[in-house]
């Protein structure tokens, strides 16, 4: 049996950490917390992170918002299983191991081969595991990591085959060739999810060029030979793609006007085509309107100011189809119909906000582009070549290069990002296509443009839009379906699921799944030559039985996964086999005809992987089917991430779940946001402020850097992370709960208290107690009510508050002398029996943010009281409130109080007066005779707590402060606008008594400038003036005034309480206990001398001394100096 509560020296809260660590250990309480008989389950997945990677200080930020909700559920009855997962797969880990090997992805199946590659990536993907173990241990994450869900494991990556063959049979799949974002830098297309994931789009500086594309003469353009030559403007940003240019996009219904003037560069006299409404935007700076041709005549090459003259008007309908020539004549042309390219064609996506209303368009590059071309009569061909395989390919490889045989820009990066740093040139590809232009009299205008261009997520390198032929899913055809099942998902925040996720739903694109990758999960797709038939294997199984008839037809000798037993779901069996491209793609089935079916090469979006986790995390449906199809285990009751998962790891497990089950996958989610550094720059380590959060924890701890981390700032919100702020959490929070649970151990071993008593009914209480008890319920509820409405921040911000205000602040403080004075009495035993449930009470509410500290508390209590039968806090349960002990009209008298105190106290802060200064009265108005009663009532704490000797109440009639009022300039200036300096004169003229009436009526009228005004009670400010002799302060509807006159009584007092003040610290220094009695030798000095003896029952009294001595000579005291005064202070024990 424990003897008396452990009573701690210091707060070492990290030395907390481990030895709690250890007991949990050793107790298995984490198993135990989840294995309640006869509790429901509480449903929670794990966001799997990638172990290839060190794990950041914002991974503290959401794993203990995952933790302190699991937490709570525990201790709400729940068993809150938690399986761990890893993500093994995606471009992180191949681009890794790629810099690991000194290799490129085309150095992949030629270097080194795909089964070589595969390995390193298998044995990369873990490379941090013991980091994020330890740091799940330190921070006191519980997660089950003993069998944790991987996703390059056979049986998750089966359960993917299975739910690509379900999305297969419901007509969601199919294979497209389109324009897609692409990342050369990765070497892989990219999802329109995967493009939208936060800071994806950066702004950046382009050059841009307005180019002139020259009519050419003929036929078509009889109507406008008058005109000739003239040239179409029209502007791009991404000038690499006009060699690839094969069309220009007017709009319909758009005018367009023909202008002559000069070119800027060449001084060459043109005639240019631009949209009406644009040539004020176009002709800007350099140029100026004329309204006579004749005018132009008159300007000189050396002239810095261009004239321009304006011809005529006609719609974009009656430019189709004019014809131009090449803008880049070293561009073959293209192999496809070259006789219907460089043509003016209509497109409804022209708009006249930007540029010259005239669409620079390449099929090759761009979705707009591509869709336009394609839908033109004659269709608009692309302009592609044939490689040496006789393939059609665009001017621009894969790595974002221009190929061979095109003139200048051969073999260049059309992007200066994807140089090697030592090998990026001066001028980029768009500057030098720029220069190119202005020397061929082909550029009307270039210039730098800022703007908004996506850039690859993974390695923030630029993307291109690219032709390719990948496989997609139609989420576009489900995603009113989607949208309206979000509907039913309770979001935190709110705005994020109405609004970034709902808005992104309502539009989806349909979902690219290829990715030109090899460490994944392979396509399960099998097609024949002709491209005719395919083959979507869902299941090992089915994959097996199809290899056995394509041995019989002779394509394959034997079966790889012939040691593989149908049926047996054992680790063991599925060790067996690999899944893995290196593998599959060795695999060549039989179509029905009996002709060879090889794999489709690409591998499936890591998306699809981490969105099928629900699934393959317990091998569904071939396994645990019941888990599914009965709602056991699906779907989620809680899931929370970064908020950069929105159009990541949220979007694809509602996407997976709502196509192939028709239903949600998580019911609650809480997406936090960013963690920043204290200045709100992005951590990163190139900039040197990144946090290390091993570095914090062992500096402030775990519970500090989680506690600060949820209290700072709401979970969704950008979080400023400033290590003074966790320090401070530290001192402030938890320290001062540390200072109350010693306060209580200390007296409570001093008096042999352990709970054994009955405890006293909460009204036979007294009221101090009873007011602790009451907010402490209160407290209870409020909690309970955030933490079920996933609501972190507001929850342990009224801890805090509690804590330190009420607990600490005004219980314990107006309770000291209970503690450590008289008998073990009734009273007593009420403060002890009081603070304690205080204290547990507490325990119970921190442990889901704080689990260490909780711990430590919790059983620092319950081991000696024994009150409760468990282990642990976490195998508790969470405390009710009880409504009938809360006592709102007493929580209302005892906060006037303290309202009233702080008041006084800031009064004395403000005019910088000691608390340990008695004063002479503070002087509280009020407004009639329940609140004289009530702070009558409460006279004797007002007086202790603020150190005045009196209280004098004045009502309105005889109050000798004078109010003032002052008007809210925020509400009323947009209301008032000119004429707010007059209203506001009006209210300053406000009488005492139509103060009043605006304060109990909530509404006076003015008359300004002849009209008649309402002005509410909220439109104002109300205080009182100060006046000789008093300090007034208010806060809302309470004010108090303090008399600032000292007498010499006052000042004798106010020197004994500062001496009594340093006796005691002097006590402390020399480790006395709080019982030993003292005697007291003091430096004799006129000014203590007297004021100790008009004091001496009182300083004796406080000190526990038996005698005082005052000594000419006192050369072994301590130093004592304050206020003008010096002195000499010795203490012995008795």
């Amino acid at each position: 049996m424990i003897m008396g509560f452990r009573e701690p020296k210091n707060l070492s809260l990290s030395s907390i950490s481990s030895e709690i660590l250890d007991f949990w250990s050793k107790n298995d309480i984490f198993s135990k917390s989840f294995n309640k008989e006869n509790s429901s389950d509480f449903i929670f997945y794990e966001g799997p992170p990638s172990a290839n990677g060190k794990p950041g200080i914002h991974h503290v930020m959401a794993r203990t918002i995952k933790d302190a909700f699991c937490r709570y559920k525990t201790l709400k009855g729940y068993n809150v299983k938690r399986k761990a997962g890893w993500d093994t797969h995606g471009l992180p880990v191949e681009l890794g191991v790629e810099k690991d090997l000194g290799i490129s992805k085309d150095d992949i199946g030629d270097k080194i081969s795909i089964s070589e590659y595969n390995n390193a990536c298998k044995k990369a993907v873990m490379k941090y595991t013991s980091d994020w173990e330890s740091l799940t241990s330190k921070m006191g994450y519980w997660i089950d990591l003993s069998d944790p869900y991987v996703t390059y494991k056979p049986k998750y990556m089966e359960t993917v085959w299975w739910l690509i063959k379900m999305i297969s049979e419901k007509e969601l799949l199919y294979k497209g060739y389109t324009i897609q974002p692409y990342s050369p830098s990765a070497g892989s297309g990219l999802s329109s999810h995967e493009l939208n994931q936060p800071g994806a789009y950066k702004q950046i500086s382009d050059t841009s060029v307005i180019a002139q594309f020259k009519c050419i003469k003929n036929d078509t353009s009889a109507r406008f030979n008058h005109l000739y030559p003239f040239y179409f403007l029209a502007w791009t940003t991404t000038p690499w793609t006009l060699p690839s240019n094969t069309a220009l996009t007017v709009g319909a219904n758009i005018e367009y006007s023909f202008i002559k003037t000069f070119n800027q560069y060449t001084k060459e006299k043109i005639t240019v085509v631009l949209a009406n409404s644009l040539i004020e935007k176009v002709f800007a700076k350099n140029f100026f309107n004329v309204k006579y041709e004749v005018e132009l005549e008159s300007f000189k090459k050396s002239d810095s100011k261009i004239p321009y003259y304006f011809i005529s008007s006609c719609k974009g309908t009656d430019i189709e189809n004019l014809r131009y020539e090449r803008i880049w004549d070293e561009s073959p042309l293209p192999i496809d119909n070259p006789e219907n390219a460089f043509r003016v064609i209509l497109g409804d996506f022209v708009t006249t906000e930007d540029g010259t209303g005239i669409v620079h368009t390449a099929p090759t590059f761009g979705v707009d582009d591509y869709r336009v071309a394609k839908s033109s009569k004659p269709e608009v061909p692309p302009l592609q070549v044939l490689d040496s395989n006789s393939n059609k390919i665009p001017l621009v490889d894969l790595k974002g290069k221009f190929i061979d045989g095109i003139g200048m820009i051969s073999g260049k990066y059309v992007k200066n990002e994807y140089y090697d740093e030592d090998d990026m040139p001066e001028k980029s590809v768009d500057v030098e296509i720029a220069i190119r232009l202005k020397e061929k009299n082909l550029a009307f205008k270039v210039e730098k443009y800022s703007h908004s261009y996506p850039h690859c997520w993974r390695t923030d390198k630029p993307v291109l839009y690219y032709p390719m032929e990948s496989w997609f899913i139609k989420v576009s055809e489900l995603n009113r379906r989607m949208f309206n099942l979000n509907k039913n998902i309770n979001w935190k925040p709110n705005s994020t699921g109405e609004g970034r996720f709902g808005n992104w739903l309502k539009s989806a694109n349909d979902w690219n799944l290829s990715r030109s990758r090899f460490w994944g999960v392979p396509l399960p797709i099998w097609v024949n030559e002709e491209n005719s038939e395919y083959k979507i294997i869902g299941s090992v199984e089915e994959l097996i039985k199809e290899i056995n008839i394509s041995i019989k037809k002779g394509y394959m000798k034997s079966n790889p996964f012939s040691s593989f037993e149908i049926g047996n779901m054992s680790e063991e069996n599925y060790d067996n086999i690999d899944l893995h491209k290196n593998i599959v793609d060795e695999i060549i089935l039989s179509s029905k005809d009996g002709q060879p079916m090889k794999r489709e090469k690409d591998i499936i979006d890591v998306w699809f992987e981490s969105g099928s986790m629900p699934y393959a995390q317990i091998h569904y449906p071939f396994e645990n089917k019941d888990l599914i199809d009965k709602n056991i285990n699906f779907p989620a009751d809680f899931i929370a991430e970064g908020v950069d998962q929105t159009r990541g790891w949220f979007y694809t497990l509602h996407a997976i779940s709502s196509l192939v089950f028709n239903s949600i996958s998580y019911k609650n989610v809480v997406s936090n946001g960013l963690v920043l550094d204290k200045t709100g720059q992005k951590m990163s380590k190139r900039l040197g402020n990144a946090v290390d959060p091993f570095e914090m924890i062992d500096k402030y701890s775990a519970d500090a850097v989680r506690w600060y981390m949820i209290s700072n700032s709401n979970p969704w919100d950008n979080l400023k992370f400033d290590e003074e702020g966790v320090a401070e959490v530290k001192r402030k929070f938890f320290g001062t709960l540390q200072n109350v649970y010693s306060f209580f151990s200390l007296y409570a071993n001093i008096d042999g208290f352990e709970y054994k008593e009955d405890p006293i009914e909460i009204k036979q209480r007294p009221e101090l107690d009873r007011w602790i008890i009451s907010e402490l319920n209160t407290l209870i509820k409020q909690v309970d009510n955030d933490l079920g409405n996933y609501d972190l921040t507001p929850a342990t911000r009224n801890i805090n508050d509690f804590v330190q205000e009420k607990l600490s602040n005004w219980y314990v403080r107006l309770s000291r002398r209970r503690f450590w004075k008289g008998d073990y009495n009734m009273d007593k035993i009420s403060a002890y029996q009081t603070l304690y449930e205080c204290l547990v009470k507490i325990s119970k509410l921190i442990s889901p943010v704080a689990p260490f500290y909780s711990e430590h508390i919790f059983q620092s209590l319950n081991l000696v009281s024994n009150i409760e039968e468990i282990d642990s806090v976490h195998l508790s349960n969470f405390p009710d409130s009880i409504s009938k002990i809360i006592d709102d009209k007493l929580e209302n008298k005892i906060n006037k109080i303290r309202t009233i105190c702080s008041l006084a106290l800031s009064i004395r802060k403000k005019e910088k007066i000691k608390v340990r200064q008695p004063l002479r009265k503070i002087i509280i108005p009020i407004k009639n005779n329940d609140e004289l009663a009530e702070i009558e009532n409460a006279k004797s704490q007002i007086l202790s707590e603020i150190n005045v000797k009196s209280v004098e109440f004045l009502d309105r009639k005889d109050s000798i402060l004078v109010k003032q009022v002052k008007p809210n300039f925020k509400l009323l200036g947009p209301r008032y606008g000119k004429i707010i300096n007059k209203v506001a004169d009006e209210i300053k003229k406000l009488s005492n008594k139509e103060i009043e009436r605006l304060e109990n009526e909530e509404h006076v009228t003015l008359q300004v400038g002849g009209k008649e005004l309402f002005i509410s009670i909220s439109d104002v400010e109300v205080n009182y003036k100060d006046i000789d002799g008093l300090s007034v302060a208010t806060n809302g509807k309470q004010t108090v005034a303090l008399d600032l006159s000292l007498d010499e009584e006052l000042i004798e007092e106010g020197i004994t309480r500062e001496i009594v003040n340093r006796i005691q610290n002097i006590r402390k220094n020399h480790g006395f206990d709080v019982t030993d009695n003292i005697e007291i030798n003091i430096k004799k000095s006129p000014i203590v001398e007297k004021a100790l003896k008009s004091n001496l029952d009182y300083i004796k009294d406080e000190t526990l001394a038996i005698k005082l001595y005052f000594s000419e000579n006192l050369d072994e005291g301590e130093i004592i100096e304050f206020d003008n005064i010096k002195t000499a202070i010795s203490i012995n024990k008795v």
